[in-house]
């Protein structure tokens, strides 16, 4: 007969609750199991033994006579439940993430370490569950997890759905292909600057080829712009939302250019300002002295030489603006508006739309059970969503289009998207670039601020973000 590990002078009503906490964690493990997976189901005979039969010693290191043993024994232990415990919390209920650009300054900073609550818009269940430890994609080099087991796309209920303005963390949906060398302009960009051949045939450069699942593409941070349904369009940088203006974010920034009378923007006035040193730019010599873009821009030379000063280019808000235009050396500030010469690298990419970052669309975002005519135009527009996002093969024979090899004359979606942007709109990779947020890519939302830091500054001079730590994620506009 197998040796049972009882605990020793165990009382009735300590034996009554360890069953009672039995129970209650077998029945938790199996109603979680049944929407996370039935493979987490090889927990419960530990359950069972630990409160019920014992016929493992639990208590082995740290009842064990050498001390190293309990030592090492108690530490190891503590470590492994620590390691299953947070990654249980990241896989289903919590997940940290840090902002790694300044997309939405001055909302959150780069450099800011947060929480995001999967409970915002409904636990989605982890397609990819198998995976080291504290890890998302990569670990050393290497791919972090295994394509299997991999689950369909599910989504309980939360508590409430995406709404227009809200700060939303999702997989990066032109996050499905990768060029490890490369991974910033996306891979659909980077073939249609270069060309997919070239892409594939230069690992030297691009690096090796990889797919990810769902679950498993980058973080990426943005406000939700447009929900499914919503027609959007943007003219000279106002967003309209079916036809109205939509509200603008207070510290939304664009791109400017700044002439001063020859002197230099000071760290001090930038780090006063809370401009990001990695963001600012001088306008070359060069460029001066060709300056035909500059009186495009409306800037004049200061004397009759030609003399243009320093032209700087970098985000604002209109607070800053402000600030700046008091300062009696800076001449005039003028914003970027970008020509229809780049409008080939903006979603859809190559359409012959002339869409840019500054005037863009109308653009319908798809919704769920919407339907389309399938045409030139909108196969231009909602390509990617049918085959890339909805899993559907498109051709076209004799004139007509197939949807899985069958000819349709109309195409139904079957999720919900949303258009993404950054509150620094003139430096941010967003929805214009490479399209739609489909509904199972959705994460959560930034909820809590748990450290931050400053990468301008050294470690002595505010490089931490004291004021910034252990404070609510602004999500208001």
């Amino acid at each position: 007969m197998m040796k049972r590990y009882l605990p020793e002078n165990e009382s009735n009503v300590k034996r009554y609750l360890r069953y009672g906490f039995g129970a209650f964690w077998s029945i938790a493990l199996v109603l979680f199991a049944s929407w996370a997976g039935w493979s987490w189901l090889i927990l419960l005979p530990l359950i069972i033994d630990y409160y019920y039969t014992r016929f493992i010693n639990w208590s082995w290191a740290s009842e064990h006579p050498n001390k190293n043993v309990r030592f090492w024994g108690t530490l190891l232990g503590d470590v492994v439940f620590v390691l299953i415990a947070v990654t249980i919390l990241q896989l289903y209920f919590f997940q940290n993430f840090v902002i790694p650009t300044s997309s939405l300054e001055k909302s959150l900073l780069t450099g800011d370490y947060v929480v995001v609550n999967k409970f915002s818009y409904g636990l989605r269940k982890p397609m990819t569950p198998v995976s080291l430890p504290l890890a998302h994609n990569t670990a050393f080099g290497f791919k972090s997890y295994l394509d299997k087991p991999h689950f369909d796309y599910e989504r309980i209920a939360g508590t409430g759905t995406v709404q227009r303005n809200d700060i939303v963390v999702f997989n990066f949906p032109a996050g499905d292909t990768v060029a490890t060398k490369m991974t910033n302009p996306d891979y659909e960009s980077l073939c249609a600057i270069y060309g997919r051949d070239h892409v594939w045939a230069d690992p030297f450069i691009f690096g090796d080829i990889v797919y990810r699942p769902i679950d498993k593409r980058d973080f990426y941070v943005k406000r939700c712009v447009a929900v499914s349904g919503d027609t959007l369009q943007i003219v000279d940088n106002q967003v309209y939302i079916n036809g109205d203006k939509a509200k603008n974010p207070k510290n939304m920034q664009f791109n400017y250019f700044v002439q001063t009378n020859g002197r230099t923007l000071s760290a001090k006035l930038l780090d006063n300002l809370g401009v990001s040193l990695e963001d600012v730019n001088q306008v070359p010599i060069a460029q001066i002295a060709n300056s035909v873009l500059l009186e495009d821009k409306g800037f004049k030379p200061l004397d009759s030489l030609g003399n243009y000063g320093r032209i700087y280019y970098l985000p604002l808000t209109q607070g800053m603006i402000a600030k700046l235009s008091h300062e009696s050396y800076v001449k005039r500030i003028c914003v970027d508006i970008q020509g229809k010469e780049e409008s080939d690298f903006y979603y859809p990419l190559k359409s012959g739309y002339g869409w840019t970052r500054d005037n863009y669309g109308p653009l319908v975002v798809p919704k769920k059970g919407m339907i389309i005519k399938l045409n030139e135009d909108n196969i231009k527009r909602y390509r990617r969503c049918i085959v890339a996002y909805e899993g559907h093969t498109l051709g076209k024979k004799d004139g007509r289009y197939l949807i899985d090899g069958k000819p349709r004359e109309t195409y139904t979606f079957g999720m919900d998207y949303y258009f993404m942007m950054g509150d620094n709109r003139h430096n941010s990779a967003d929805s214009r670039v490479w399209g739609f947020v489909p509904e199972d890519h959705i994460v959560g939302k930034p909820v809590f601020i748990f450290f931050s830091t400053d990468k301008d500054k050294s470690w002595f001079n505010g490089h931490i973000r004291w004021s910034r730590i252990f404070t609510r994620v602004n999500q208001e506009m």
